[in-house]
Formats: C-alpha cells, structure tokens, sequence
C-alpha cells in the first residue's frame, strides 16, 4: 500500500475507533463488535479502493475507473458521488488528475460540512491540504524552472557576446599583422632595390 493510502487508512481507523463519539454515544462506551465483521463496510471505503485503482492500475482501468466517478457526479450529483469525483481530481498518477478542480470542489463541499458524514468530511479535509501542497510544489517548481531558463538564457548571451568580442578581436589582430606584413615586404623591397642600385653604379675613387 502506498504511504498515501496508509495516510488515509488510519485516519480511517482512527474515525471508526472513534465511531460512538461520531454518532453521539457515549465516548468511553464500547462499540458492539459484528459477528462477521465486514472489511469494507467503511462509507469511504469505495472511494479509497476508487482512489487506489486510479494510482496502481493500468491506465485502461485508471480511466474507466475515472469515468465511473464523473458519470456518477453528472447523473446523480449527491454529496458522495461528487465527493468521489473530487477525490479522483485529486488523485495524482492518472491522466484525469486535476488538483485545481479538486481544490475547488473538495472547498465547495466542505463549505456545507452539514451535508458529509464525519468520515467524509475527515477524508475531504485531508485530501484538501494534500491538494494544497500539490499546487504549492507545482508553483514553487514552475518558478525554479523559469528561474534556471532565464539563468541558462543570461548565461548562454553573456558566452555569445565573449565568442563575438573575441572574433573582432582576432579579425583586428589578423588585420594588423597583414598590415606589418605589407610594411615589412615594402621596406624590404625598397631596401632591395637601394642595393641594386648602389651595385650598378659605376665606382668613383
């Protein structure tokens, strides 16, 4: 089970070994105990497997398992069906999540708690902060991405500006030295031509 799911089972556990204050017994009496207790009997229980289903199965049954939950909210919107549907919004690791609409709606359904049983309204609640925290982290890596982008931006114009100052450089350099060169050859040519001269000249004592 993930640590996800481990997180919502106790506190499961702990609302149903609180159930007689829940339901206004008294709170040091001790619930009846079934003779044939049943695992699932939990409210909440569908949706948890729901939300089980939509983390660990293959993306076919992740998406029918999604749809279930929206059809069910769009025909018969009660306050368990759009629980559910809310629940699968908020359910990372399938191609329906949208921790946004979650938000909205796991806010909407905890602004009339009167309408959840108190099973339902712990579920909502913490589901609501782990959505909360989604988008915080969403928000907070969006910003460290465009951050880097910009940094990897500034960084690769800085190194395009010192490659071009360094080719004018070079190109300067490279003109300069034909210019020597150019000055060099017309000395040496001059200087030749002074010795030809001089050693053409008929000698006089």
């Amino acid at each position: 089970m993930r640590p996800r799911h481990i997180r919502l089972v106790w506190w499961l556990a702990i609302a149903c070994s609180s159930g007689c204050a829940l339901g206004g017994g008294h709170p040091n009496a001790a619930a009846p105990v079934p003779a044939n207790p049943e695992p699932y009997s939990s409210p909440i229980a569908p949706s948890l497997e729901m939300m089980s289903t939509l983390q660990q199965s293959d993306p076919a049954k992740q998406a029918e398992a999604f749809q279930a939950a929206k059809d069910a909210a769009d025909l018969s919107p009660t306050t368990s069906n759009k629980l559910r549907y809310a629940l699968a919004l908020a359910t990372p690791g399938h191609s329906g999540a949208d921790p946004v609409a979650a938000q909205r709606q796991l806010s909407d359904l905890l602004a009339r708690p009167e309408t959840l049983l108190p099973i339902e309204r712990l579920l909502a609640q913490v589901e609501l902060k782990d959505v909360e925290q989604q988008l915080v982290l969403q928000t907070e890596n969006k910003r460290l991405r465009e951050e880097a982008t910009h940094d990897s931006r500034d960084k690769l114009q800085a190194a395009n500006r010192r490659l071009s100052a360094e080719v004018d450089e070079n190109a300067r350099l490279r003109k300069a030295l034909e210019e020597a060169r150019a000055k060099l050859e017309a000395v040496t040519h001059i200087e030749g031509s002074i010795h030809d001269h001089d050693a053409s000249a008929p000698y006089k004592p």
